[in-house]
């Protein structure tokens, strides 16, 4: 069936950019120019966008029907895509057009974007990352999708009240979303509960899965326009329905609250994002979540797969791992090896022997963590009662991978139990990790620090078991959204120097390396830096009432608040240069403003305090007269995309100030650098490939290596050590624990002091302390130069090829997944 000609004969021509703002304005928006808001004209120019994104979505869809090329799946329990229209109408080249319709009709267009909510769905670097890949994908014509939820309610809306964290509903969908396309046609039952009976067959048994209950997943497609090509790709997230509505009978008797009560409890699976894990229902929630879109998603993929091809032999089903390639970002979708080995088996009927054997060769799992504690398991009660049959599933493959363990390294009793799915040390529980690496062909950490030390730490016997299954993907940010977009102004200087270009191919940014000698060109440079800077501080003033010296070297750490990423050492600084400016010693400070943002976990007591010591220094340090202009602190309210698209491009220093060996990779390094931020940091995660790439000299390094840390800790580590050699810390933490900061309530950040000093300072902020304060001393004075701070700078822009996240999905492409460009319009011209 030729697809593409029928879709281009029914397409209709589009008009241009200004008549279509008019047209949708009264159809789709039902308004007249006196009459529309702000809102109105958001969704007008939403929709203009729309009509060339889905023109493009539509030839995509049909080339991939036509040609049918091995597809990527990509899931995810996050996708932090930010904004849509403004990066769309830049993908797309469109942005000047419809910066020139809306002002034609006496609009403007950054007013409009600024009516956008951030879509609501993820937390982090990991759904940041998903939305680079992403955006790669289609840049380059490899034919993908994305999975994951359509959350009702993001983590929360963060707001910051005397000082503390507010967790506020984050209801994105309040308005609508015009990126989404509901599919109710796509609907998949989704089971839990119930219990598992054997049928006798003429073979024998076979499982059946009974007695469940059942919910519905319903599909809302976001087109994933790509730049300067016609690939439109998509992302599918799920939404959960009732299976049954509503109960007339109950409503008849006024029980009007159990009458929809069941519809309540099933959409709850999609309402909240990561809902609290600490009690006994929030877990649940949680496996359910996971369950719900993986299983929504596998049969999805073999639905599409079958409907391609008539599948009429089990021989047929050899082509699957030609046709597809399901990548698991990260343990959250690890429950789809098995929930595809029941969709298999259970439903497709398939010999268990030769659906194992496609099922490793389809999954691909990247690790994000090297922490034990963070790699997800589930008790088996809980499981077993949720997921009965995928527990069996479960049992029987690692019954049978501790058999081929066993025969190649017999006897040793303490490898089977280190690396079988079933923990059995802590109440018995499955090991998700290890399900993901058990039932995948390979398995990648995301930073070359992070990938060795996967291999000789937390999957040390799995790279034992399986030599050259754990390999290495370093992460990379798209440059269309944290370049083109957050930066327009570096974005067209860029381009006059060098080149049109660089957006899609970042390797030519290298161009710039001569001009870092160019006075000119780092005057212009530094002019960029001062406008965005201006950007920021507006907006940090009209957020917290805090006016910004904008000539300030503006110190920025913006990620998620917890322990191993050290904002409390960024915290000890602010505190040491404050007491060096009450004590006259402030002459020769550089003027700094310390900018924090990032959201602690709703049940992260002590991240929260963190965040409310910060709101706490930063009210002293900027209400006292004495410090003036030479130091200030501000905490970022409710960091999300939008946020970091102004704050990025206005940041001086990156802090990537993590404890060695425990940051697996971080993006924000690469986003902070590309918009010409200099790096301060340890040698942990990306940091070492920044500076490798950047070369030591354009690089701020301190504090303890890997290997160090370990020494340190095996050693013997002791906290009063360094307290009581180093006077300067010692006053700062002893001002923390006496209340300095907190003169309401004198022991309010005592249990900080304690967790330093009586519980083993875990991170190891003390030991760093004076290499991160002579690292910064250093970082004062070369700021002081401006014209050598440019050129470091400059450079830094110029070698951040290597951390385009094209290049990453280059090598997952070719590597990991064996698949190949395929261009829409290549398929249109033949046509």
């Amino acid at each position: 069936m030729n697809i593409t000609h029928i879709t281009s004969s029914v397409m209709p021509k589009l008009t241009p950019v200004k008549q279509g703002l008019k047209n949708h304005l009264v159809f789709s928006c039902f308004k007249i120019d006196a009459m529309a808001t702000p809102r109105d004209w958001y969704h007008t120019a939403a929709y203009t966008v729309r009509d060339h994104v889905v023109e493009r979505w539509v030839k995509t869809s049909s080339a991939y029907y036509d040609q049918d090329p091995k597809r990527i799946y990509y899931l995810s329990l996050e996708f932090l895509i930010g904004r849509m229209m403004s990066n769309a109408a830049l993908n797309l080249g469109m942005q000047n057009e419809l910066s020139e319709g809306l002002g034609a009709l006496g609009h403007n267009l950054e007013a409009a974007v600024e009516m956008e909510q951030d879509a609501a769905l993820g937390n982090g670097g990991l759904g940041r990352l998903a939305a680079c890949f992403l955006d790669s994908m289609a840049t380059m014509d490899i034919p993908a999708t994305g999975y994951g939820i359509r959350y009702e309610y993001g983590m929360f809306k963060q707001s910051i009240e005397h000082g503390q964290q507010m967790e506020n509903p984050d209801n994105w969908l309040r308005y609508g979303n015009v990126w989404e396309f509901q599919r109710p046609e796509s609907t998949y039952t989704i089971k839990f509960y119930g219990k598992v009976v054997q049928v006798p067959t003429e073979h024998g048994t076979k499982s059946h899965w009974v007695d469940e209950e059942h919910v519905v997943a319903m599909a809302y497609d976001v087109p994933v326009p790509g730049y300067g090509t016609e690939t439109v790709n998509n992302l599918r997230l799920w939404s959960a329905k009732a299976t049954k509505e509503f109960d007339l009978s109950h409503f008849n008797d006024g029980n009007y609250e159990q009458a929809v009560e069941n519809r309540n409890e099933t959409e709850t699976i999609s309402k909240v994002l990561y809902p609290n894990d600490s009690s006994a229902s929030g877990r649940e929630l949680r496996l359910k979540q996971q369950y719900f879109f993986v299983s929504a998603s596998i049969q999805d993929i073999l639905r599409r797969f079958t409907s391609t091809r008539e599948v009429k032999t089990k021989a047929d089903w050899k082509d699957l791992p030609n046709k597809i390639a399901i990548q698991l970002n990260d343990t959250h979708p690890s429950i789809g090896v098995a929930e595809m080995m029941y969709q298999l088996v259970d439903v497709h009927g398939l010999e268990w022997d030769f659906a194992w054997g496609l099922v490793t060769k389809v999954f691909a799992y990247t690790n994000h963590t090297l922490m034990p504690e963070a790699l997800e398991t589930w008790s088996i009660d809980l499981f077993g009662s949720l997921l009965p049959r995928h527990l069996e599933i479960i049992y029987r493959i690692n019954h049978e991978f501790l058999l081929m363990v066993n025969h190649h390294f017999p006897g040793d009793t303490a490898l089977l139990q280190r690396v079988s799915i079933i923990d059995e040390s802590h109440g018995r529980r499955v090991r998700m990790a290890h399900l993901a690496v058990v039932g995948s062909h390979a398995v990648n950490g995301v930073a070359a620090l992070h990938s060795e030390l996967l291999k000789t730490t937390l999957f040390a016997d799995f790279n034992k078991i399986y030599p050259g299954k754990l390999t290495n993907v370093t992460n990379g940010i798209t440059p269309r959204r944290w370049l083109n977009q957050a930066n327009p102004e570096l974005t067209a200087l860029i381009a006059k120097a060098i080149g049109d270009g660089f957006q899609k191919d970042l390797t030519k940014l290298i161009k710039l390396t001569p001009l870092a000698d160019d006075k000119d060109f780092r005057k212009a440079f530094r002019a960029v830096k001062k406008s965005n800077k201006v950007r920021l501080a507006k907006k940090i003033e009209a957020l917290t009432g805090v006016k910004l010296n904008t000539d300030s070297l503006f110190d920025v750490q913006i990620k998620r608040i917890h322990e191993y990423k050290r904002q409390l050492l960024n915290v000890l600084h602010v505190i040491t240069l404050y007491n060096r400016i009450r004590k006259g010693e402030g002459k020769n400070i550089t003027p700094r403003t310390v900018i924090f943002g990032g959201k602690a976990a709703p049940g992260y007591w002590m991240a929260k305090q963190i965040i409310r010591l910060i709101n706490d220094v930063a009210a002293m340090v900027n209400g006292d007269p004495a410090v003036g202009d030479k130091l200030k602190v501000v905490f970022y309210p409710n960091y999300e995309v939008s946020a970091a698209e102004i704050l990025f491009p206005g940041s001086d220093l990156s802090e990537q100030i993590s404890t060695a060996g425990t940051e697996a990779s971080g993006t924000g390094n690469m986003k902070m650098a590309l918009n010409g931020a200099l790096t301060i940091g340890t040698l942990d995660g990306a940091n070492v490939e920044i500076m490798e790439e950047v070369g030591d000299e354009n690089i701020f390094i301190f504090g303890l290596t890997t290997p160090e840390v370990a020494q340190t800790k095996a050693n013997g580590y002791n906290p009063w050590d360094y307290y009581y050699a180093n006077a300067e810390l010692k006053e700062v933490l002893d001002m923390i624990a006496g209340g300095f900061f907190s003169v309401d309530e004198p022991s309010r950040y005592q249990p900080i002091f304690d967790n330093l000093m009586h519980k083993g300072d875990q991170y190891l902020l003390l030991a760093d302390y004076a290499s991160y304060i002579a690292c910064q001393d250093s970082v004062g004075l070369l700021y002081q130069d401006q014209e050598a701070w440019s050129r470091h700078a400059v450079l830094n822009v110029a070698r951040m090829a290597k951390f385009s996240s094209d290049r990453t999905i280059g090598e997952y492409a070719k590597n990991i997944w064996n698949v190949k460009p395929l261009k829409a319009i290549d398929k249109a011209k033949k046509k």
